[in-house]
């Protein structure tokens, strides 16, 4: 089989035989008036494989290496994306040049072009690209919108590939609501508050799994308390003075220890509205892990990392973050707050997959 590069390094075959057996074998390509015209991925691949040969306009032979660097002129990161094609392809999937924002379109094992729907919408990174989460949560948004789930192929510098799967989830649980049968006291020792309270500890503590039982007393993180006391269950003093302590006491002595605490209340309150219970995610190196229902019957089913609306970071440091979620097996979430959005905290799960 011989085809003819073009000068934006895509390939052109006009012999119908040929054209209809690289189509046929595959679904390589897109047949028109001039016969089969290969994208640059597609040629490079079939020339791999040594199902097709190449020649220039002066017709000379070109290799492997000589249309790889047309391709790389003709386009930018075109090598990151080659290595993800090539892989897909290795791996039985039909792989289709999908229009922006995103690299492939992936039918599902044994599919047919034109017949059978895509499964997945793929993109392609190299591990030194930075991680974007406004980009990555529009792409999600999109894919959902189309029925599609969205990968993103990572190359590492050794040009081997990881997967994720990213997705839009809307987590909840199935704890019950907070009663209102009156307020709790509590005291607001230097960094977390204490119930002595034998009915606030019940309630609270074991019925509602706030705060940790310690002996007969229970202890809440500001978190804990400061949700509490918005939903007007806790009252406060101070556990020196004696003195009432108001919400914005309590936020403000929050704040001066910890710089993340708005952003941490926010996704506080989302997972609790959503009838999650929330516990620290200091032991997995994550801001919480949360549970559909009292950790005493069930266990956490994600860890969930509180970021700020346009949060950028790297793919090695996200990649940390899903093997140790994957590794307790847990669903990883990042819970971003604020922006210009309708929802004041939107979640984006990312999950380590083999396609």
């Amino acid at each position: 089989m011989t085809g003819l590069v073009q000068d934006d390094a895509t390939v052109q075959i006009g012999d119908p035989s040929e054209a209809g057996t690289i189509f046929g074998r595959g679904f390589f390509g897109t047949i028109g008036d001039a016969g089969l015209r290969l994208d640059r991925a597609e040629s490079l691949y079939l020339v791999e494989m040594g199902r097709l040969q190449i020649r220039d306009g002066a017709n000379r032979d070109l290799d492997w290496a000589g249309l790889f660097r047309r391709a790389l002129r003709a386009e930018p990161g075109f090598g990151v994306r080659y290595l993800v094609y090539r892989d897909l392809r290795q791996r039985g999937y039909v792989v289709r040049a999908a229009p922006a924002p995103v690299a492939y379109s992936v039918l599902p094992r044994g599919g047919i072009l034109h017949k059978t729907p895509a499964r997945f919408w793929v993109e392609a990174v190299s591990e030194r690209e930075p991680f974007n989460l406004h980009a990555l949560e529009l792409l999600a948004e999109k894919a959902l919108g189309a029925k599609k789930q969205l990968l993103v192929g990572v190359v590492d510098e050794e040009s081997d590939l990881t997967y994720y799967r990213v997705r839009r989830p809307r987590p909840s649980g199935a704890l019950p609501a907070l009663a209102g049968g009156g307020t709790v006291p509590g005291l607001l020792g230097e960094d977390r508050v204490l119930v002595f309270d034998a009915r606030g500890v019940e309630e609270l503590g074991r019925e509602l799994a706030y705060g940790s039982r310690i002996g007969h007393r229970l202890e809440l993180s500001l978190l804990e308390a400061a949700y509490l006391v918005e939903a007007g269950v806790l009252h406060l003093r101070d556990a020196r003075s004696r003195r009432a302590v108001s919400p914005e006491q309590l936020v403000r002595r929050a704040r001066r220890l910890e710089s993340e605490f708005d952003e941490r209340l926010a996704v506080y309150r989302a997972l609790r509205k959503r009838q999650l219970v929330v516990k620290t995610g200091f032991k997995y190196g994550a801001h919480f892990r949360a549970y559909p229902r009292n950790p005493e019957h069930s266990h956490a089913r994600y860890l969930v990392h509180a970021v700020e609306d346009g949060y950028a970071s790297t793919w090695s440091e996200i990649a940390r973050g899903v093997r140790v979620a994957q590794g307790v097996r847990k669903e990883f979430l990042l819970a971003a707050v604020g922006g210009a959005h309708p929802e004041p905290v939107r979640f984006l799960s990312l999950e380590r997959i083999r396609p």
